[in-house]
């Protein structure tokens, strides 16, 4: 059986990789989860300074999921090389690395920093956090900016680019496509869509920030739309999320178009999920007697 699948080059073992954010950067998850079995690791997102992210509270529950509203709190990029990457050396797995600012200078400074780092694989550009009132966002939500910053990154850098798209947009596959011209050589989506909570009790919003980043197992269809139509709009690969829970979820997500699957906000209900996903695909390939996993990625047309 070949679970192996590739992206720009770039082969990994297996299509199941973890969601930016949600799983430190593989040293906060390495005692429940065998790296080793993982396609990739995908780090929380690193800026070029240390962010201290924003107020709290940052994380409420809800019906079918979470809000998040931590705002990209990270030790920075030079940190970041010194102690997270010199862990992950230790594991036979691909690093894609999560890269967030709030100017375009903020991200080539980082993307410069990381490309002599031969432990980095590829690149994931974060243009799509709800919860970063500057920057990103604004990265993510025009065309034309997207465009911008997909172009000047590709200039520079020296592993391949993957951008994640926001689904906060009228229509994703203008994001698709913007990026794919700019050069991207792969997208990955979608990110969390924009919620809030309100406490009813005290009148007053849950997050300190009013809005949040939602995730968990209640986007998953939307997820699974919007990576089926960027599918059918562009050529170049995709990584799917959004509420993934189950080893069935990512086939669905496959089937719709994407060539790998990241599980994010189930990270944090049962840290096991990574591995149990990886080991529940194979067992699906098994049972349905199919000897290779790009035979039913987009098969659903």
């Amino acid at each position: 059986m070949n679970t192996s699948v590739t992206i720009a080059g770039v082969e990994f073992k297996n299509p199941v990789m973890t969601g930016s954010g949600t799983f430190g950067s593989g040293m906060e998850y390495s005692e429940f989860v065998d790296l080793n079995r993982l396609g990739a690791v995908v780090t929380k997102g690193v800026a070029n300074v240390a962010w201290p992210g924003n107020p709290t509270p940052r994380v409420a529950e809800v019906y079918g999921g979470m809000l998040n509203a931590i705002g990209l709190q990270n030790p920075g990029v030079d940190v970041f090389i010194e102690r997270d990457l010199e862990f992950l050396k230790q594991f036979d797995t691909k690093v894609i690395v999560n890269v967030c600012g709030k100017t375009v200078e903020d991200y080539l400074e980082v993307v410069e920093k990381l490309g002599d780092q031969a432990r980095v694989d590829m690149l994931e550009i974060n243009v799509s956090c709800p919860n970063v009132k500057e920057g990103a966002i604004a990265f993510g939500q025009k065309a034309e900016a997207l465009f911008d910053i997909t172009s000047r990154i590709k200039k520079i850098a020296k592993q391949p680019v993957i951008m994640k798209l926001s689904p906060n947009v009228t229509d994703i596959t203008e994001m698709a496509r913007a990026a794919e011209a700019a050069g991207a050589d792969a997208i990955s989506l979608i990110n969390t869509l924009t919620g809030m909570k309100i406490d009813i009790e005290r009148r007053r919003f849950v997050l300190a920030n009013k809005t949040g980043g939602m995730s968990g197992p209640a986007i998953k269809p939307v997820a699974v739309r919007m990576v089926w139509q960027c599918a059918n709009a562009v050529q170049i690969p995709i990584i799917g999320m959004g509420g993934i829970a189950t080893a069935e979820d990512a086939v669905e997500f496959l089937m719709a178009g994407a060539t790998a699957v990241a599980v994010g906000a189930m990270n944090f209900v049962n840290p096991y999920a990574t591995q149990e996903i990886a080991d529940g695909l194979e067992r699906f390939l098994a049972e349905h007697r199919i000897g290779d996993v790009n035979e039913i990625i987009g098969c659903v047309k």
